[in-house]
Formats: structure tokens, C-alpha cells, sequence
């Protein structure tokens, strides 16, 4: 039910979905020759879309969430204990039709994902994802179990969780699958602006994880003083940056995470005893 009321939920809220209905009920209203009604709403639909698409508003509003995690230090080679990547960018149902892999534009996921499996020869591969798609689907990670050659992940040390539906499934059932001990490392791959929210679920299901940011979508600060060229693209920013937001806040309500924005955890002053 939950994951329903989610996926429709966000449906009708989604910004360019949402700024298109006003202009649908304005439309209707003026055939209804309510003129002054049509009017406004046919017009905050269009200046929604126009300042969404087109100006830096995306960017402000997508930025708190990419820029809450640092990037993983390059220069870190430390050997962690196992790696999890969260499903999200495989395309399963042209993937299935196509007879390949097909990934979306969160295909970084799945690159750093191979190349930190190749860096640390020793580290657990973990890869979590099921089919979010409500009735059924094929699970993201059956797609990668048979077409792990192509990805070039090897197979003998891949775990695969394919049972997992959104992010808190994806934490609480990669807890229960490797058990991680205490003093374990473990890095989390997933999309930057995803990260607070899945670091959130890791914590609550008492998995200490690092975070490993991907797939960025903005630059950094600069692009608050940009204009984007094509309006699909601040669209795009939009909509990912609203359900995520929305995600944190009821995520938060439903007791998924402890915070309405996960952070880095402050680091332990020298001399003070560990947790």
C-alpha cells in the first residue's frame, strides 16, 4: 500500500507533471467561460514551467541535497570490507525486451560500482534492488546476476538482494542479508542527491555505512547563477530534486530515518571513546 500511495502521490505532485494540470484546468475553465479563473491558473501553470525549465531555481533547490555528502576522497585506498550499490539506474523492462543492459541517467552508479570492485579485488559486492513497479516487474538485480560479464562484475562475488522496493527496503534488507560487525567499512554507491535519504535508512537499520556519492546533476554553487538552454533539463532537476525532498519528509514521519535530513556524522574528538 505504501509504495502505491507513493508512486501516485508522486505522480500528481511531480512539478512539470503538476504545472501541466493548471494549465489543463485552465483550459477547462475557460471553455466553462469562467475567463478570470482560466486565466490565473493557465498562468501559474506556464510560469511554473518557465521558471522551473529555465532559471537557477532547480539548482537551489537540487543543491543542499548534492552537496550535504562530500565525494569520496580519491586518494583513499583504504580496502573496505564490501561495497553496496543501490539499484535505480537499469531499465529493466527494455533491458528484458532488449536482451541486454539498458541504464537510464543514473548509469554512474553502475560504472564506479565495477570500477571499486576492480580497486578492491577483496571487498564484498553487494548490489540491492527488486522491481519498484507496483504488481510485479523483474527485480534489477536478476538483470544483473545475467548480464554481469557485460557490466564486468564478477560474478563469484556478487551478492545480490532482489527483493527490495525503495531505499528503506534496500537498507533494512542489506542488513539483514551480510550482517555487518562492528568495525567493519562499508561504502554506499548511490546518486548524491539520493544519498541523504539512503544514509538516513541505513542508520535506522543499523548499518554504518560511508558514503560514496554519484551521479551529480549540478555543477555546485555556479549553476544558482545559470540558466539552464533547454527546459527539459532544469525540468528534469526539478522534479528529482521535489522527490527527494518529499521522500525525506515522509520518510521521516513514517520513522524510516531519524532526521528530515541526514547528514555526515560528526567525527569523534581525539581521546573520546568510540560508539
Amino acid at each position: 500500500m505504501f509504495l502505491a500511495l507513493s508512486k501516485v502521490t508522486y505522480f500528481l505532485v511531480t512539478p512539470s507533471n503538476f504545472f501541466i494540470f493548471l494549465g489543463l484546468i485552465g483550459f477547462a475553465l475557460l471553455m466553462m467561460r469562467r475567463r478570470a479563473a482560466g486565466i490565473a491558473f493557465g498562468a501559474f501553470g506556464f510560469l511554473g514551467l518557465l521558471l522551473g525549465g529555465l532559471t537557477p531555481l532547480s539548482a537551489l533547490i537540487l543543491l543542499p541535497l548534492e552537496q550535504r555528502f562530500a565525494a569520496y576522497p580519491a586518494a583513499d585506498r583504504a580496502a573496505p570490507t564490501g561495497i553496496i550499490i543501490l539499484g535505480g539506474a537499469i531499465m529493466t523492462g527494455v533491458s528484458e525486451a532488449r536482451e541486454q543492459v539498458v541504464v537510464n541517467d543514473a548509469a554512474e552508479r553502475q560504472i564506479y560500482f565495477a570500477d571499486l570492485a576492480r580497486r578492491f579485488p577483496d571487498a564484498r559486492l553487494v548490489f540491492t534492488g527488486g522491481s519498484g513497479v507496483v504488481g510485479g516487474g523483474t527485480p534489477e538485480a536478476d538483470i544483473v546476476s545475467r548480464e554481469a560479464d557485460a557490466m564486468g562484475l564478477p560474478r563469484s562475488r556478487l551478492i545480490l538482494e532482489n527483493r527490495s522496493r525503495n531505499t528503506y527496503e534496500n537498507a533494512t534488507f542489506s542488513a539483514a542479508l551480510v550482517q555487518p560487525k562492528p568495525g567493519e567499512r562499508w561504502l554506499l554507491v548511490t546518486s548524491a542527491w539520493h544519498m541523504p535519504r539512503a544514509i538516513g535508512c541505513f542508520r535506522q537499520a543499523g548499518f554504518t555505512v560511508d558514503a560514496f556519492p554519484v551521479d551529480y546533476r549540478t555543477r555546485g554553487w555556479i549553476d544558482t547563477t545559470r540558466f539552464k538552454g533547454f527546459a527539459s533539463d532544469g525540468l528534469l532537476q526539478l522534479d528529482l530534486a521535489v522527490k527527494e525532498w518529499i521522500g525525506l519528509a515522509v520518510y521521516r514521519l513514517a520513522g524510516y530515518t531519524s532526521d528530515w535530513l541526514p547528514g555526515p556524522e560528526p567525527e569523534a574528538a581525539p581521546g573520546s571513546a568510540s560508539r
